[in-house]
């Protein structure tokens, strides 16, 4: 598909990759429509991209969300399933200081699931039924990440990611009927706001973790996101893009 031709929704799309991926669709001519909780951020984006805040944990959210981006784009026929948190911990744990038995909080696993896990194949539900109902064949694009194969500390990421990537699959069997591609980005370290708030000295172990010697920036990714979109035979797959390095 031409991406002048998309009429995508980016979710978290305000900043980090999804501000990355929406300018850069914007620039090709698409259009597009951003939801994200944090509305500062929203209003900063480019003249052109339509803007709504939008909680992806909330299912009435979503629900009026979609026809709103289809109205003001004109329809649709495409997703970037991009919103995410982490809220990193062991899932259990012995505090070498003390001693005791720590485990992550319900808190914790219960707002990653919401937002990386139950938003996202919410917003697919909602945005496929959108696309059979009016009879338009799109693309789906869920981000994933190479944390999909298991990392330390991130149970609750990793179980969501995961999920993202094998439902890939089981929506690409279930909607290539209707003429719509599923398919997924799985990065790896990618400079970003994110990452850049890390600890200096875990962030240069992290580089030197990485065969390729650098973290992935935003545009790395975009071209696989790209690639998707310009692939009209591709589909059912997710795509790594990690440097080399699994996590």
């Amino acid at each position: 598909m031409e991406l002048d031709q998309l009429k995508v929704i980016i979710t978290g799309g305000a900043s980090g990759l999804g501000e990355h991926f929406a300018k850069r669709l914007h620039e090709a001519g698409a259009q597009v429509a951003v939801g994200d909780v944090n509305e500062e951020a929203l209003d900063a984006l480019p003249n052109g991209i339509h803007r709504r805040r939008l909680d992806v944990a909330d299912q009435d959210d979503i629900a009026s969300f979609v026809p709103w981006a289809a109205e003001h784009m004109g329809g649709l026929n495409a997703l970037i399933n991009n919103a995410g948190i982490i809220r990193d911990a062991l899932w259990v744990g012995k505090s070498r200081r003390t001693g005791e038995i720590r485990r992550m909080s319900r808190e914790d696993w219960d707002a990653v699931i919401a937002i990386n896990l139950t938003g996202a194949v919410l917003m697919v539900q909602e945005v496929v039924a959108h696309m059979i109902g009016h009879g338009a064949q799109g693309v789906i694009v869920n981000i994933s990440s190479v944390a999909r194969h298991g990392n330390r500390g991130q149970t609750n990421y990793v179980s969501a990611k995961a999920a993202l990537a094998a439902n890939t699959r089981t929506w690409m069997k279930e909607f290539s009927p209707y003429g719509i591609r599923v398919a997924a980005v799985a990065p790896g370290a990618v400079e970003t706001p994110m990452t850049a708030g890390m600890n200096p000295k875990a962030l240069d172990m992290l580089k030197a973790s990485i065969p390729l010697g650098r973290m992935a920036q935003p545009e790395d990714i975009w071209r696989t996101v790209k690639f998707i979109f310009d692939c009209d035979y591709f589909t059912g797959e997710t795509i790594d893009v990690h440097g080399g390095a699994y996590l």
